[in-house]
């Protein structure tokens, strides 16, 4: 039985005195009266908990606000864009001359059952990080795939600078190629100078290290080395290395599924690729950055990182077994490019083993070790026509 019970009965019942109460109770006498009060007025209902809120609250959250907040977590999560507390406080902040914190966002949107309550999520502060201290210092890239409106698979690939998370370059093609790689590398280049590094996965398209030996350098490979790049790639079975450009992708397809339309062709996808870059770097705060800052505004804060390595000198070795066509060629592909070796008819469906190093290629007999063909390969050329057999010219008659 509660005490307010026990008073009550102890006063209306017991016919007791109110001093007397008040002294084996050990309560105030004005809230034996006001108890006694509320008792004539409503009965048993006086004897439930009340509240302990004011009822006013003058350091409240203003309506107003209350009500922008909600609006533009809804007009940013139609629009495809992240609708968190910091990015609708960078909102307020720049766009309303409204400053509030982070923790009331959280509770507005909570109140209002704006979040989906996720416990069994990691927290954010149990990641390592990893940033580049300055612009250019290392690029990422990936390459994502998208359905079109009729069906059609394409890929989208994307390079992205770890400092700033600046989209440097989006472009959607049928379908990604080691030559695709190259040539939007090259184009992101000529826009934003040589950065001191890349951060790939290892698709055959970017390296060919996981090739067995088979490959040789790719496109890619050679670019970096021609201009002193340092090429990193993730370890097989670890996305996370990567995980700048895999959250952009994330972020991009989130904004295209949130289109009215859907694009019919590559073109029409282009044409919201570009939309979306230059939302995502010139009016989109990323939270990841220094004052929830837009990338291309962090991109622009620092001096820009260079190549600082020479990689001139590395040269590259392997050894690859083949077999001589029936036409007396033997395949090889360099720099990305398939060039054809002439060996000669005579050594048609010859097993042979090709030593080379970098552009100096010998090819030998596999079963008696005889060499067959010595050069130094022309990358400009498909065919490498056969040349003199190896050894000191023949004596010319006269």
């Amino acid at each position: 039985m509660s005490k307010a019970r026990l008073v009550i009965m102890a006063v209306v019942v017991e016919k007791r005195p109110v001093a007397e109460v008040v002294a084996q109770y050990g309560v105030a006498r004005s809230w034996v009266y006001e108890l006694l009060a509320r008792w004539r007025a409503e009965g048993e209902a006086a004897f439930e908990p009340r509240s302990r809120r004011p009822k006013s609250s003058p350091r409240a959250t203003p309506g107003v606000t209350v009500e922008l907040v909600l609006r533009l977590r809804k007009q940013l999560a139609e629009a495809g864009l992240d609708a968190g507390a910091d990015t609708i406080g960078w909102h307020l902040r720049h766009h309303h001359a409204t400053v509030v914190s982070r923790a009331t966002i959280h509770r507005i949107l909570t109140r209002a059952g704006a979040v989906t309550p996720a416990p069994g999520k990691r927290p954010r502060s149990s990641y390592l990080r990893f940033a580049a201290e300055q612009p250019n210092e290392c690029w990422q890239s990936d390459f994502t795939h998208y359905r079109l409106a009729d069906g059609r698979d394409v890929e989208v690939i994307s390079w992205l600078d770890d400092h700033s998370r600046l989209a440097l370059h989006v472009t959607a093609h049928r379908r990604i190629t080691g030559q695709t790689v190259v040539t939007t590398f090259r184009e992101t280049v000529a826009r934003y100078g040589i950065p001191a590094s890349t951060l790939t996965d290892n698709g055959m398209v970017y390296t060919t290290r996981l090739s067995g030996g088979k490959g040789g350098r790719n496109g890619l490979e050679t670019e970096l080395r021609k201009l002193n790049i340092v090429q990193k790639n993730s370890r097989p079975n670890h996305p996370t290395t990567c995980g700048k450009v895999e959250r952009f992708q994330q972020t991009l397809k989130k904004w295209l599924r949130a289109q009215p339309a859907q694009p019919a062709t590559i073109a029409d996808l282009q044409t919201l690729l570009d939309q979306f870059v230059d939302e995502y770097n010139h009016r989109r705060p990323h939270r990841s950055l220094p004052h929830r800052c837009t990338p291309a505004a962090a991109y622009t804060a620092r001096p820009k990182a260079t190549p600082t390595g020479d990689r001139a000198g590395e040269v590259h070795h392997r050894v690859r077994a083949d077999r001589v066509d029936h036409t007396g060629v033997v395949t090889l592909r360099v720099n990305g490019r398939l060039h054809h070796i002439g060996i000669g008819r005579t050594h048609a469906r010859t097993h042979v083993i090709l030593l080379i190093h970098d552009l100096q290629i010998r090819v030998v007999d596999a079963a008696t070790g005889e060499l067959l063909r010595e050069l130094v390969l022309d990358p400009t050329r498909d065919y490498q026509p056969t040349g003199r057999p190896p050894g000191p010219a023949p004596k010319r008659s006269r």
